[in-house]
């Protein structure tokens, strides 16, 4: 199938950046069919051009339909998976039964699955029908800059280097700029454990421990996701690109990222029931910090930033004592 042949877009997800995406389709000359699982969200597309719930102020164009039909999204040529990542799996078996033969989809949500520790494209591949083709897309994205036409460059993930192209070419325009790799494993790691990592800094924000702290936690946190990757088989130039250290710098460095804004009310002082009952949006981070923990256990990985954060959210531990931990740790090269 040539590029040209993804005329239709289908997008699973009608959140901000579900919708953000649909609009990048359009731009690069697709049309764009997007399901919500809300009537309210379909309604508002539809008859509002604005998706009030998830993304308010950004008029809709018209060419941008949504729907609550999944057979209907399931015959666009290639489709775009934009739920939150502890949903993917149950949103692949209802697509299962309406997918045609051989038609790509694109993972766009960032986690690992909290009960198998299981990395998104594994989760999707085992509700899907078998030989499914999949992709991933990943990297520094805020929906509301990408849904406003801003410039954003992303991954785009997939073992099937001339498949990856076509979809490259598909949904790449002017201003949304896709760099394709092969190393599926990577790009889906450093997506997932930049969320929580984000949550550390957005703690180190709310308690004013300084830009110097942040940095720290950054490449420090870096480190973690390059050792894990490793383990599971991505390469280490992975993570030195867009979906890497471009991913966990966006995300860290600024409070527009629901991971981080989360984490500096932690340290503000706010409880984690509070923060959460405000919020509409996942912050993939608050579920991602267990698995990502369950999953380095396995694999012997050192991660020390990502069990602080999972202590925090899940065990009790406070944040002061957490931290006092950590800058306790001993002395050690740099690169282990």
């Amino acid at each position: 199938m040539a590029a040209t042949d993804f005329r239709r877009i289908g997008v699973i997800g009608g959140g901000a950046w579900g919708t953000a995406l649909a609009l990048a389709a359009l731009r690069a000359g697709r049309e764009a069919l997007l399901w919500a699982r809300e009537p309210a969200v379909v309604e508002s597309v539809n008859a509002g051009r604005e998706n009030r719930d998830y993304l308010p102020g950004v008029t809709l164009p018209a060419e941008l339909r949504a729907t609550g039909d999944l057979a209907g999204v399931a015959a666009c040529d290639a489709i775009l998976l934009v739920t939150p990542a502890q949903h993917l799996r149950s949103a692949c078996a209802g697509l299962a039964a309406h997918l045609r033969p051989g038609t790509p989809l694109v993972i766009c949500a960032k986690g690992i699955e909290l009960d198998s520790h299981a990395l998104m494209s594994e989760a999707a591949a085992a509700a899907l029908p078998a030989g499914t083709p999949l992709a991933v897309l990943s990297g520094p994205t805020f929906a509301a800059e990408v849904a406003r036409g801003l410039p954003t460059a992303v991954t785009l993930a997939c073992a099937d280097a001339a498949l990856g192209g076509r979809l490259v070419e598909a949904l790449g325009s002017r201003t949304f700029r896709p760099y394709l790799s092969d190393d599926v494993v990577g790009s889906q790691i450093g997506g997932a454990v930049k969320n929580v990592l984000a949550i550390a800094c957005g703690v180190v924000e709310g308690r004013k421990l300084g830009d110097n702290a942040r940095a720290a936690l950054i490449t420090r946190g870096l480190a973690e996701i390059t050792r894990l990757a490793l383990a599971l088989g991505g390469r280490p130039e992975t993570l030195m690109g867009l979906s890497g250290l471009g991913d966990l710098t966006l995300t860290c460095s600024s409070l527009q990222s629901r991971n981080m804004s989360l984490g500096a009310a932690l340290g503000a002082g706010r409880t984690l029931a509070e923060v959460l009952a405000e919020r509409r949006s996942v912050a993939e981070g608050v579920y991602t910090a267990a698995a990502v923990v369950g999953l380095a256990g396995k694999k012997g990985v050192d991660m020390p930033l990502c069990a602080a954060v999972d202590a925090i959210l899940n065990h009790g531990a406070g944040l002061d004592a957490t931290i006092d931990g950590l800058l306790s740790r001993p002395f050690r090269e740099e690169g282990r």
